[in-house]
């Protein structure tokens, strides 16, 4: 059963990250927003998250992004327990990509890219010698974009600036890279280009695990192997997308009935009007 795969076991060498216990309540009210997570990411691992909306998956990623901590139950990340490590350095070596980031839309998307080097919002001009500036031209390359290296970023497509952000994100090499909906708004062929730049990240960086929310199976590359299906805060499914993207089991996630395909590693999914 792909439950199996959350059990609860010490964190390995291997860990990325490692939750054992986790509950999450809010302060004001008492509410229960995760309950009893145990879930671990190993070096290379690309996992979706998908849950309904409510579920718990904005939570979770801040969870490991080290943004907050929980009420209980112990969170490593990167082999640093939240808690017992300052998590301004342990952030520095998060990559976390949102399409809520603030980015001055007058930056050229080179720029934008420099400032993941500093962590910073606005360029720190004096920090960027020549090897830092090239490095930014290699990940625009990397990303598949490289001639909107001059281009502002207030006038790039939303499928270009989600490449551009996490261009960004890598400027600071990290080991896991968090994607809270990066395929938020975009066209089909946004899409697409996305999804090919996510499967060529995956092949040229064998050692970076990625975490990526998500409400559709279609964002999802042919690289992400593993998948955590959440409900209302607790964990439904976790374990390899073959074991956990059932119709079954996501019928059971959202609630009503959906049938799910998948060809050449690409999934999507539908659910037939109720009540026929």
């Amino acid at each position: 059963m792909a439950e199996e795969s959350t059990e609860h076991r010490p964190a390995d060498q291997d860990s990325v990250v490692a939750l054992r216990e986790v509950s999450v309540r809010r302060f004001t009210t008492d509410q229960v927003i995760l309950d009893g997570i145990d879930w671990t990411v190993r070096t290379g691992e690309h996992w979706a998250l998908l849950g309904a909306n409510g579920a718990g998956k904005t939570t979770l990623l801040r969870l490991l992004g080290a943004q907050m901590q929980p009420t209980t139950g112990s969170v490593e990340v990167l082999g640093s327990r939240l808690g017992r490590v300052d998590v301004r350095e342990l952030r520095s070596r998060i990559g976390h990509v949102t399409s809520a980031q603030r980015v001055p839309q007058d930056l050229s998307a080179h720029t934008v890219v420099l400032t993941g080097h500093t962590g910073t919002v606005q360029p720190l001009w004096k920090e960027y010698d020549e090897e830092v500036r090239q490095r930014a031209h290699e990940l625009l390359a990397e990303l598949g974009i490289k001639e909107l290296a001059d281009r502002p970023y207030g006038v790039c497509s939303g499928g270009q600036r989600a490449r551009v952000l996490i261009a960004r994100a890598l400027m600071a090499e990290p080991a896991l890279l968090l994607l809270d909906e990066p395929f938020n708004a975009l066209d089909l062929p946004s899409r697409e280009d996305l999804v090919e730049a996510m499967h060529r990240l995956s092949r040229g960086r064998p050692r970076l695990a990625t975490v990526t929310v998500t409400h559709h199976l279609e964002e999802l590359s042919p690289a992400v192997g593993h998948a955590l299906l959440l409900r209302e805060g607790r964990i439904l499914a976790g374990g390899p997308v073959a074991e956990v993207l059932t119709g079954p089991r996501l019928t059971s996630c959202f609630g009503r009935p959906i049938s799910v395909n998948r060809h050449e590693g690409r999934w999507w999914a539908y659910s037939a009007p109720q009540g026929r």
